[in-house]
């Protein structure tokens, strides 16, 4: 076995700003940085450590994501094998929505090398902050906007529900084509639990710090004519409280409001 290792780092989502020292850190001292962020994180990657090399290379618009991300696999894995020292840092939390990290992790670690994964702010911790909306209280619900349309999914209108990349709907490959075809299948799957008139917000994360983060208020019947970048995510709040079931909290010698 060479000295070869693994570390899967993410940049956050406002650029630069939201990288932590530990993976400054990581950045620092690898002997390659293989990184997909965006522009102004990825001058920032170059000057500190020159050892860098952007992995948008192997994006081709139009190309089935998955072999896009198996070709990438095969790329963090190779240096990593040449004995290197890798860094791989990825746009946000290197653990969301990014299968290659995940894929890159399991086969460097079933061959022996170190390697792991350092938290990192994501959008979803964006989209707390920016919207007020507290996961701890009562729950939430999060789906990536394909999988949830395409699948019997189960899902309670009393607490929050927030569906990503809705711009993209059914769209597997690479560069974001817009799909209303695919928004208004969504409203059909929405509609019976909230109603036309119910209020959701598109919301997409601030990228730069300083900026305010862009967010559309509008009754649930629009979101077929509302415009926005294929990635954004709909924010749907609930409807109201959900149906307590008094016979646990009794047992749990909790009292209830109304009790």
């Amino acid at each position: 076995m060479n000295g070869g290792s693994l570390d899967v780092v993410g940049t956050g989502i406002r650029a630069v700003s939201q990288v932590t020292a530990e993976a400054r850190r990581r950045i620092e001292a690898a002997d390659l940085v293989l990184y997909a962020t965006d522009p102004v994180t990825a001058r920032w990657i170059e000057r500190l450590n020159p050892r860098a090399e952007s992995l948008d290379r192997l994006y081709a618009p139009g190309e089935p994501r998955r072999v896009t991300y198996e070709r990438t696999v095969a790329r963090i894995l190779e240096a990593v094998r040449q004995g290197r020292r890798v860094c791989a840092a990825y746009y946000g939390h290197p653990g969301v929505f990014v299968y290659a990290t995940h894929a890159s992790l399991q086969l460097a670690r079933a061959e022996g090398y170190p390697a792991r994964m350092l938290p990192a702010v994501s959008a979803s911790d964006c989209l707390f902050a920016d919207l007020g909306v507290d996961p701890g209280h009562r729950g939430c619900q999060s789906h990536e906007a394909t999988d949830f349309l395409s699948h019997h999914t189960v899902f309670d209108p009393a607490v929050p529900l927030i569906l990503w990349q809705v711009g993209i709907i059914g769209d597997w490959g690479y560069g974001g084509r817009p799909n209303r075809t695919g928004r208004r299948m969504l409203l059909e799957k929405l509609f019976p639990a909230y109603g036309p008139g119910h209020e959701v917000i598109l919301y997409q994360a601030a990228q730069f710090a300083g900026c305010p983060c862009l967010t559309a208020r509008f009754p649930l019947h629009r979101l077929e004519a509302v415009p926005g970048d294929p990635y954004c995510t709909l924010c749907v709040p609930p409807t109201g409280v959900g149906r307590p079931d008094r016979g646990i909290a009794a047992r749990l010698g909790l009292a209830l409001p109304g009790e």
